[in-house]
């Protein structure tokens, strides 16, 4: 059997020094994460971004920048999930569309108030995404490389 990561992505989005979270049903509890969520086939990684914040904030999502790429195995359910942060701005809000099912609410807080919710993270990536865009960490979106497919490649993606 071969093993593969869960691709998340995550967007990090500051206004007036506030952060854009989710307030989210996981498990039953109640949980605080940043508009994330997992890669779909054949979308790029940007795309999901935007996507994935649309869905659960209805806000829309400019990427700007890439954060960084976090490794992190759940303890519990042995899954590891591959999660690419980005830095952006939302730039306008649809008032009438529906969240995503799971999340409750919305809520724009200040890096204190997120640590003080520590407990409620949904994973530590949560804050550890925080703490590296306050420290002004970034990577240009050119990083990112999405290759076309072809059928030579289609043939030999087992190779990969």
């Amino acid at each position: 059997m071969i093993w593969k990561p869960n691709v998340v992505v995550a967007a990090i989005i500051e206004r007036d020094g506030k952060f854009l979270l989710v307030e989210e049903k996981v498990d039953g509890r109640l949980m605080l994460n940043q508009p994330a969520g997992h890669l779909d086939n054949g979308e790029s990684l940007l795309e999901a971004v935007v996507r994935e914040t649309l869905e659960e904030t209805a806000w829309h999502f400019s990427p700007e920048a890439l954060l960084g790429v976090y490794r992190w195995m759940h303890p519990d359910k042995g899954i590891t999930y591959l999660r690419f942060a980005f830095i952006g701005h939302v730039t306008r809000h649809d008032e009438k569309r529906t969240l995503d099912h799971e999340i409750v609410r919305t809520l724009w807080l200040t890096p204190e108030e997120i640590r003080a919710e520590h407990a409620r993270h949904r994973s530590p990536p949560v804050q550890r995404c925080l703490d590296d865009y306050l420290a002004g960490q970034s990577y240009p979106l050119e990083l990112l490389k999405d290759l076309p497919e072809t059928a030579a490649s289609a043939a030999t993606r087992h190779i990969v």
